[in-house]
């Protein structure tokens, strides 16, 4: 017999249902997640009180959404949905059913839900309720629909991605009617908000099955959501630094990458422009020039389009404009102090994991070389960082105010002046001090020169 561990605030909201004549079951992913072991994320409780039923029962409550049958109990500031048993009217645009109708029976309730192992509910008194399976497909690794699945599907069109999300969360596989039922469902997909699509890529990217992706592409899901990713799928590369096509070298760096974000993103996007920047020689190599620009625009666009926040979008952009600056050279402080200060000190950082996963997803061409050069790279900025060294503008030893001080009128010629010295600094860090700067104006930069 299952025994899953109720939060004590759970356990009081089921037992104050229930103490009035209700039923009432935590539902949904938090069993799911109990029973794998992990900690629940949220608790949903589901019931067959109607939703003015539940209210009258607790001190605070507030309408998440009644209309559906949902409220939220607020207990200690801490809030859970409670929902009423309900069955789900006719669906007419891939979202949202044209009725709700409540019920008083729990299995009827669990009949409309998305996967088996999302349709369980348990309370201590009743113990498991697991009418299709749930336990079993855990059991067996399985995403499967409850009931029909093109029916499942045509109710939300964005289970079709759920499906993928959680078999790359998991790593479990999709049983074959609900897969043959999302080839046939992926257009629908269309009907679906570019925010709830943006939600389940990112939930995909960061799991511990990036490259699950490739099932969205064989699905026919890409190809709605992601149509940039077909064509690097669909994009060889015949050179002896690289092993696979476009696609497949980005599902095997995303497997590389940590699993951050903004690290995934980038490396998802990181040779999207490869297509459309192919040249193939007369030995038939193929090359990509100017790649990184290409896919650092299409990014943008693609982001844009689903609707990233504006901090994601420059983060990454920049991640993968700049993911082959200084391939093969082997560095110098100079040069990373330079490379700090075009790139920036806030993405600099994170470039490291994006270089690496790049170059792990090559062929063993000179793999150990590259490799080798990344971690000078690495030592090199690490040093940098540890000695304080200037690197951009906020840590010039000069500022606007002390130009001023020396005659120079106010204007854009102080902006030149502070840039103009801070390369001298770039080359030269241990001259970053006020004297050695303001001598090194007065004495270089005559332009800039204030007449006596």
């Amino acid at each position: 017999m299952i025994n899953i561990n109720l939060p004590e605030k759970v356990k009081f909201i089921i037992d104050t249902i229930t103490a009035a004549g209700f039923e009432a079951f935590a539902v949904g992913g938090c069993i799911r997640d109990s029973i794998l072991g992990r900690d629940p994320a949220d608790w949903d409780i589901t019931t067959s009180a109607k939703p003015e039923q539940v209210k009258s029962l607790f001190a605070k409550t507030f309408d998440t959404g009644i209309q559906h049958g949902t409220i939220t109990v607020l207990i200690d500031k801490e809030g859970f949905e409670v929902t009423t048993y309900r069955i789900d009217g006719e669906y007419e645009d891939s979202r949202h059913p044209k009725e709700v109708i409540f019920t008083s029976n729990l299995v009827e309730d669990l009949k409309r839900r998305d996967f088996t192992i999302n349709a369980m509910a348990y309370n201590e008194t009743t113990g498991l309720v697991d009418e299709f399976g749930g336990m079993e497909d855990i059991d067996n690794c399985v995403i499967r629909c409850v009931g029909n699945p093109r029916e499942r599907f045509s109710e939300d069109a964005l289970r079709i991605m759920r499906a993928v999300r959680f078999s790359a969360q998991l790593g479990y596989e999709i049983e074959e009617n609900t897969k043959q039922a999302i080839i046939e469902l992926a257009d629908t997909l269309c009907n679906i908000s570019a925010e709830r699509i943006q939600v389940e890529l990112v939930k995909l990217l960061c799991s511990p099955h990036p490259d699950y992706l490739k099932i969205m592409y064989d699905t026919g899901v890409t190809r709605v959501v992601l149509p940039e990713f077909d064509r690097m799928m669909e994009t060889p590369q015949v050179h002896p630094h690289h092993m696979y096509d476009v696609g497949t070298h980005t599902l095997v760096a995303l497997k590389e990458t940590p699993g951050d974000r903004v690290l995934r993103l980038a490396v998802l996007f990181h040779d999207m422009g490869k297509p459309e920047t192919m040249e193939v020689d007369e030995d038939g190599i193929t090359h990509f020039h100017g790649h990184q620009v290409v896919s650092r625009d299409i990014a943008r666009q693609v982001l844009k389009r689903l609707r990233f926040d504006n901090d994601t979008i420059y983060k990454v952009t920049k991640l993968v404009e700049f993911h082959d600056y200084g391939n093969g050279v082997e560095p110098t402080k100079t040069i990373v102090r330079r490379a700090v200060h075009r790139i920036g000190e806030d993405i600099f950082p994170m470039l490291y994991a994006v270089r690496r996963a790049d170059v792990l997803a090559q062929s063993e061409y000179q793999r150990e070389e590259k490799l080798g050069f990344l971690e000078d790279w690495q030592k090199l900025y690490e040093e940098i960082v540890a000695d304080a060294e200037c690197v951009s503008l906020k840590t010039l030893a000069v500022t606007g105010t002390d130009l001023i001080a020396e005659g120079v009128k106010p204007g854009k010629e102080i902006g030149e002046i502070l840039q103009a010295l801070l390369q001298y600094v770039l080359d030269n860090p241990d001259r970053n001090q006020k004297d050695i700067l303001i001598t090194y104006f007065k004495e270089n930069l005559h332009n800039y020169s204030v007449p006596s």
